[in-house]
């Protein structure tokens, strides 16, 4: 079997419960605070060793952040690729409201520090054929992208946060985008409300090789390739947290995918899944286990 190479952020997550988001000049008090493993990196390493995979993850962080490797390791994780540098760990400050939303203020640290030399080591030990998870919150991107490319690996881009410099990446070379509802709409060239049909079309159009993955929350889910256009419903629960709900999605689909299920079969896994993270809190401890999965 191809391996999978996680090349992703780990991040301490600070979580805050609020009545409601705080608004410019406003001052809210919390009234708890709670500190979770996170990252979108970490997130999708868990969800795919939960989902049965086996996941080497290479990333940085600060000595404050060991215990965030520690817990890879008890996942299962090979995170032999981790590097401990001299900066502080990447941090995220979430707000979290009584309907189980958040919104996050995300603080790069170790997660910017990644150098060509660091992606040349890591990458040295995956060849032709091994994928590549990625996602918008470490530094040398493109680099990590046009050399995971030359080596013929299969390049997987979760484009979160979605910014300007996402445009700078050789985003023919990716092979699979998951998206959310605003980063489709930036890849596509649209509004955000459109019609997940057009907009997947759109990006299509730009990316003809490419499987587009687009989650729309309560609305669900859709894909795209130029093999065809599948969608599924979300299933109805009560959120209390959806912090890791697309992290979630990504790595049971993606675990599908490896273990050879249609792309539907892959979106019909990841909604169970994300449906159960968001009734738990926190971001990685809300990933479910396989046999948690009943369809």
């Amino acid at each position: 079997m191809n391996r999978i190479l996680n090349f992703g952020s780990l991040n301490i997550d600070y979580v805050y419960d609020v009545p409601a988001f705080v608004k410019k000049g406003e001052t809210v008090s919390s009234y708890k605070r709670s500190t979770f493993t996170g990252g979108k990196g970490l997130n999708q390493t868990v969800a795919m060793l939960r989902a049965g995979l086996k996941v080497w993850h290479a990333g940085m962080i600060g000595e404050e952040g060991v215990f965030l490797k520690e817990y890879l390791d008890n996942e299962g994780a090979d995170t032999s690729l981790i590097k401990t540098i001299s900066e502080s760990t990447g941090h995220a400050v979430i707000q979290r409201d009584i309907d189980g939303d958040n919104c996050i203020l995300l603080y790069g640290g170790a997660n910017r520090q990644i150098t060509k030399e660091y992606v040349d080591t890591v990458l040295a030990g995956f060849d032709d054929g091994d994928f590549i998870v990625l996602q918008n919150e470490i530094s040398e991107l493109k680099y990590i992208i046009d050399r995971a490319s030359e080596k013929g690996m299969k390049v997987i881009l979760n484009p979160s946060p979605i910014n300007e410099e996402i445009f700078k990446l050789s985003l023919l070379k990716v092979d699979i985008f998951f998206v959310n509802e605003i980063e489709g709409a930036a890849l596509a060239g649209c509004s955000e409300g459109e019609d997940a049909s057009i907009m997947t079309g759109k990006i299509l159009d730009k990316f003809p090789d490419s499987l587009t993955v687009l989650t729309l929350g309560e609305k669900g889910a859709v894909c795209r390739d130029k093999d065809g256009y599948t969608a599924v419903e979300a299933e109805k629960v009560k959120a209390v947290d959806t912090t890791a709900a697309g992290d979630t999605f990504t790595g049971y689909f993606l675990a599908g995918l490896v273990l050879g299920m249609s792309n539907k079969e892959c979106m019909e896994l990841a909604t169970e899944a994300s449906a159960i993270t968001v009734t738990r809190p926190g971001a990685a401890p809300s990933i479910p286990y396989i046999n948690e999965i009943t369809g």
